[in-house]
């Protein structure tokens, strides 16, 4: 890809003016799966139904979702979610600021870590299926999700001193299968030099957060997220509530990055326009 066309596909799916950061509703019409052209404004491609009934136990493969799902409204923050909430200068949202005064780690090509990953950028992701995990691929910068099924628990002493498990951007994770056609995530243990969402909304090292993956059919999927965080919300937060995804025929990704060197480029330019 040359650097001209690279840097344009930098602002447009990555970093983006302001105007294209509009989320949408999935799109009732029919057409052919073509994840790689669809911007911010599109629809889910929604790809023909093949009739069959959802397998058991089993949700692999690749699924088309949203660019960007509307989260649910989040209820009040703590006194320190506050604070977070109001220091933080996102893209998106009521409170869209220009990238160049933006401090979302987005702009840098900061991993977008989780759950921020489900809310935004899920426009096609994939599992598969071991022994002992389940593995989530994301194709927004190529990012993978270690989901252990072998029984462990989550860990409880993350962060702490000595002998503790760091920090990570997307978590620690555990799997299990709630019935035949419903399987259930839970994380915890996140760094958090991330955003719960595209808006900025916290997220405390020690949340919670529950993923429900329900296959209806064969072609259709249901996604709910619930964030537990009593560090940074009053009352835990459903935020997605059976929001769907797509069985996608083709089962390919695009190469889907951020590229460090092109947005610092990038940044290079706007940031001295802006003052």
């Amino acid at each position: 890809m040359s650097g001209k066309r690279m840097r344009k596909h930098l602002i447009i799916s990555s970093l983006a003016l302001v105007t294209l950061f509009v989320l949408v509703a999935v799109g009732k019409g029919q057409q052919r799966p073509q994840p790689q052209t669809r911007t911010q404004q599109d629809p889910v491609p929604l790809p023909p139904k093949t009739g069959r009934p959802a397998p058991r136990r089993d949700i692999s493969g690749v699924w088309l979702g949203q660019v960007a799902f509307q989260p649910q409204p989040p209820p009040p923050l703590t006194k320190l979610g506050q604070q977070l909430f109001d220091t933080a200068k996102p893209l998106n949202g009521p409170r869209a600021v220009a990238v160049a005064n933006s401090n979302d780690p987005m702009v840098t090509c900061d991993p977008l870590g989780f759950p921020r990953s489900i809310f935004f950028e899920l426009r096609a992701f994939e599992f598969e299926q071991t022994k002992s995990k389940m593995i989530q691929l994301l194709q927004y910068q190529r990012i993978w999700r270690e989901i252990w099924t072998d029984g462990r628990k989550l860990p409880t002493n993350v962060g702490a001193e000595g002998d503790s498990p760091d920090p990570r951007y997307y978590g620690y994770s555990i799997g299990r299968w709630a019935d035949d056609y419903t399987f259930v995530v839970e994380s915890t243990g996140f760094t958090e030099n991330s955003w719960a969402d595209q808006q900025a909304h916290p997220r405390s090292m020690n949340a919670h957060i529950e993923e429900r993956y329900q296959r209806i059919d064969y072609d259709t999927m249901e996604i709910t997220l619930t964030i537990d965080d009593p560090k940074m919300y009053t009352k835990p937060w459903l935020g997605l509530n059976k929001q769907m995804v797509y069985w996608h025929p083709k089962q390919e990704f695009e190469e889907q990055m951020c590229v460090p060197s092109d947005a610092l480029e990038y940044l290079s330019i706007v940031r001295p326009a802006a003052k």
